[in-house]
């Protein structure tokens, strides 16, 4: 079997809670049974508890485990911070700075380690990292990366309007929305299906699939559709091209 192509995308959601973990862990599964050696990225978490000898944040725990690729810690999530609030909140409480340099350094080193590199997004797609002079957002750290986006939304009351605007200011970046995942969280949701019919009219991107309720990143792998994401073209091959040349 040839080696496929290099892949990267950046998952994000349309709030918090919607699931950008369990999606983003299902994509590493689903990557990895399409032949690719596979590794998550959290660059940024907040909310976390020392456990043994680390501190622990369930969403960076989950997506190691869904990789196919051991890195170290510091690689998956170059900012881990111990209150669970926004992360410029964090922060601060913690006397730290979010910043570029160690996000974008931690992401070149998964590249060279793994076929695929699935990075996730913290909250919404506008969560501050850092305010006053600075002042710069998940939007912009997406910017900042140049990948594809995956759209997280979350099946309940308010989805069409939240998913409508994320998708907006994704392309309002310049940033390709490469396709959306359903994500079924409230099982009692009046009318989920003709939801999810509404997305499908109001989003000019493909859905990917829908994530079932409780069901494990492992086994809900297959309900998946890869061919959107991997038809998009991999934004570092020139610049490796340039450097080969």
């Amino acid at each position: 079997m040839s080696q496929p192509a290099k892949f990267q995308c950046f998952v994000t959601g349309t709030d918090t809670g919607v699931g950008k973990t369990h999606a983003s862990a299902t994509l590493l599964h689903a990557l990895r049974a399409a032949g690719y050696a596979t590794v998550g990225m959290k660059p940024v978490a907040s909310g976390s508890e020392w456990r043994g000898d680390h501190w622990h944040n369930d969403d960076v725990a989950a997506l190691r485990a869904a990789s196919s690729v051991t890195v170290p810690l510091a690689q998956t999530c170059p900012f881990l911070l111990r209150t669970p609030c926004s992360p410029h909140l964090a922060a601060a409480q913690e006397g730290a700075r979010i910043t570029r340099a160690p996000i974008r350094h931690a992401f070149d080193a998964l590249r060279e380690q793994a076929d695929a590199v699935v990075v996730e997004g913290v909250g919404g797609f506008h969560v501050p990292l850092d305010t006053g002079a600075v002042r710069w957002s998940t939007a912009d750290l997406a910017e900042m990366l140049a990948l594809p986006v995956v759209m997280v939304v979350g099946i309940r009351l308010g989805c069409l309007n939240h998913a409508v605007l994320t998708a907006e200011a994704i392309r309002a970046r310049g940033l390709t929305l490469a396709g959306w995942i359903a994500n079924r969280i409230d099982p009692d949701m009046l009318l989920a299906g003709e939801n999810i019919a509404t997305l499908h009219e109001a989003l000019d991107a493909p859905c990917l699939g829908e994530l079932p309720w409780q069901v494990a990143p492992a086994d809900a792998a297959a309900r998946l559709d890869l061919a959107p994401l991997l038809a998009q073209p991999d934004p570092y091959q020139s610049e490796a091209q340039d450097l080969a040349a």
